[in-house]
């Protein structure tokens, strides 16, 4: 690049950053936090109106409001998908048009008849998946033969046997404890209008026979298939003392973990199950544990003019940290910051003991959640991130967090060097093939993205590459990359995502830039990067045969190609200045940006989501670093992510 087109990119990229940045900051909250709206699919907006149905507790505006958000999230085949121009899901679209019906749209409305075609072409309702079947049970329009049998007493297995609830992920547990209650009770919902919706149905829903499918198709699968029928066959004969005291223990550790009104697991599902298990055993409308389990639920609906959707969590502690690095980074150092590190300080967890413990017993709690509180469940890849933001700001104040988190990271650990989310070796892969499984998301064993986020963080705090905990993560690192020489994002769309927290990871750590497997990925990159400059990738690359779909150049996946290119050192390249310039043609007169398209995933295939925060961080990042590190004619970047 020469001297004058550098001068000119220089001067734009300026007026870029610091617009971005006072953009930026005008988000903030007076006592220092940022939060973004959570966007998912229609299935969490429709489970709001269901749930209100199923209590007989129906807010008119906010259901006139939520239905207007499914209507116009409806896809043009006629149905709903997981995410933005994705193919129909069946589920979201059997949970949308059940919702709408609920909402009062009249079922020969043009919107309802196309969403119906849409889902007897897939085979009708009984093809839905589990976790749908079983809201379909509760409404009673299928028998509760059509979900798998999970009994209650699950409750009083003990540690040893081949299913506790102690194996399975953070997510699947909060939403099973109370699912298992509701399983038992067999509950009807209050559904005050009466609706059904036989007419998704092939077959009567009473008469198929076909409901229950091998997830995995394995041996294994078909064996648990046989278990599943031999427990229905059981559960009837199960005596009514133990199941009364498997209820009871259910309760109870939901009860211990409701974490106020933030909700059990901080998550709209697992929040949802509570309120309906609590009505499904008495408790009393009027009762203050009911009260605040409600208004948990009421805290997750976003409003926006004659809209309101309905977050399936909220993403305080994320958007702040990734928020402040933002900022640091674009040269913001002043009270700002600080305000910010002392918020996330705050939220550090350092009395309870989570779940998490199951594992590591020994070791202190220090970790951070996702939310603005969830005690029972912190996670390493907002730890680790909050690490590096509070490392950066240097706060002196925040000295004894810093050592802390470290530990906890450090003894999160999992045995083949890598890092999982909520729990230490949380491999039970056996389980998957659970009909209850589905969903193919019960477990939350170690991946590239989080475990590059702990070696980064790690490094950035003076930790050497030969640390017996960074060295493991880097040869965990090392067998994880693609044989393309791209690394799986776990928790961000996909392998542009995977790929960046990676390199970012091998940079701190020292890894020479000419080695061949940072060679590899780089030019795995260079490839996706698109005719306009940008790099974009689909949800849809979550499914083995669809690995380079891509529908256009977006900004956050930009910014994260662009902040792994230039931890590999390739900031003088021309496919770094030509992302540069995407992210400059592309900005809003205000400093802003946005992603049309979704940019993370919860579950892969099966749950997707688009953090509206990504748009207003990675991208201001991504600039003010190629900007720095131009002004400075350094090669090299000195941190960690």
């Amino acid at each position: 690049m020469d001297s004058e087109r550098f001068t000119d990119v220089t001067e734009v990229t300026d007026e870029i950053v610091d617009a971005a940045k006072r953009a930026l900051l005008n988000q903030q909250a007076p006592d220092g936090h940022f939060v973004f709206p959570l966007e998912a699919d229609a299935t969490i907006p429709a489970e709001y109106i269901l749930l209100e149905h199923f209590l007989d507790d129906i807010d008119e505006d906010m259901q006139k409001r939520l239905a207007n958000y499914l209507r116009r999230t409806q896809g043009t085949h006629g149905g709903w998908a997981l995410f933005q121009d994705g193919d129909v899901d069946i589920s979201a679209t059997v949970k949308a048009y059940f919702a709408l019906k609920l909402a009062g749209d009249d079922p020969n409305a043009n919107h309802m008849r196309r969403a119906r075609e849409a889902v007897l072409a897939l085979g009708g309702a009984a093809r839905s998946n589990v976790f749908t079947r079983f809201t379909l049970a509760l409404f009673h329009q299928v028998p509760w033969r059509a979900v798998p049998t999970m009994p209650v007493e699950l409750m009083h297995l003990p540690r040893w046997f081949p299913f506790h609830i102690s194996k399975v992920s953070y997510w699947s547990r909060t939403v099973m404890v109370p699912l298992v209650v509701l399983a038992a009770l067999k509950p009807r919902a209050k559904n005050p209008r009466n609706i059904d919706i036989r007419e998704l149905f092939i077959t009567d829903p009473f008469e198929e026979r076909h409901y229950l499918r091998n997830p995995t198709g394995s041996t294994v699968g078909s064996a648990f298939l046989l278990v599943d029928r031999a427990l229905r066959w059981a559960e009837p004969h199960f005596p009514t003392g133990p199941r009364q005291r498997a209820i009871d223990k259910a309760m109870d550790f939901t009860r211990e973990r409701l974490n106020g009104e933030d909700g059990l697991g901080g998550i709209f599902p697992a929040i949802a199950n509570t309120l309906m298990a609590l009505d499904a055993t008495g408790v009393s409308r009027n009762d203050p544990e009911f009260a605040t389990v409600r208004r948990a639920v009421r805290k997750l609906l976003l409003i926006n003019n004659g809209e309101a959707m309905c977050q399936p969590c909220l993403s305080p502690v994320w958007d702040t940290a990734l928020a402040a690095l933002a900022l640091m980074e674009a040269g913001e150092t002043g009270s700002k910051v600080h305000k910010a590190a002392q918020w996330l300080v705050d939220r550090q967890i350092t009395e309870t003991v989570g779940d998490w413990a199951e594992q590591r017993p020994d070791l202190p709690p220090g970790g951070w959640p996702f939310q603005y509180a969830n005690d029972f469940y912190p996670d390493t890849d907002d730890s680790a991130a909050v690490l590096m933001a509070l490392k950066r700001s240097g706060d002196p104040s925040c000295e004894v967090a810093i050592k802390r988190g470290i530990e906890w990271i450090i003894g999160m650990q999992s045995k083949n060097g890598g890092w999982g989310s909520f729990d230490a070796d949380n491999t039970h892969y056996v389980l998957n093939n659970i009909p209850f499984a589905d969903h193919g998301a019960l477990l939350d064993p170690p991946t590239a993205d989080v475990t590059g986020r702990c070696v980064g963080m790690l490094s950035e705090c003076g930790f050497d590459r030969d640390h017996p905990t960074v060295k493991r993560g880097l040869e965990f690192l090392y067998d994880e990359q693609e044989d393309d020489g791209s690394w799986f994002g776990r928790w961000g769309t996909n392998y542009i995502y995977g790929t960046w927290s990676v390199l970012s990871a091998l940079n701190a750590a020292g890894d020479d830039p000419t080695s061949p497997r940072v060679r590899k990925a780089v030019e795995w990159l260079l490839s996706h990067q698109r005719a306009d400059g940008g790099w974009g990738e689909d949800c849809s690359t979550y499914w083995p045969d669809r690995h380079n779909d891509a529908r256009e150049s977006t900004p956050s996946q930009t910014a994260w190609a662009l902040l792994a290119l230039m931890a590999a050192g390739e900031v003088e390249s021309d496919a770094v200045a030509r992302g540069v310039a995407y992210l400059e043609s592309h900005v809003r007169p205000e400093g802003r940006w946005q992603d049309r398209l979704y940019n993370a995933v919860g579950f892969p295939r099966v749950f997707y989501l688009k953090y509206h925060g990504y748009a207003a961080y990675f991208p201001l990042w991504a600039l003010a670093r190629y900007r720095n590190l131009r002004r400075a004619g350094e090669t090299r970047v000195p941190y960690g992510i």
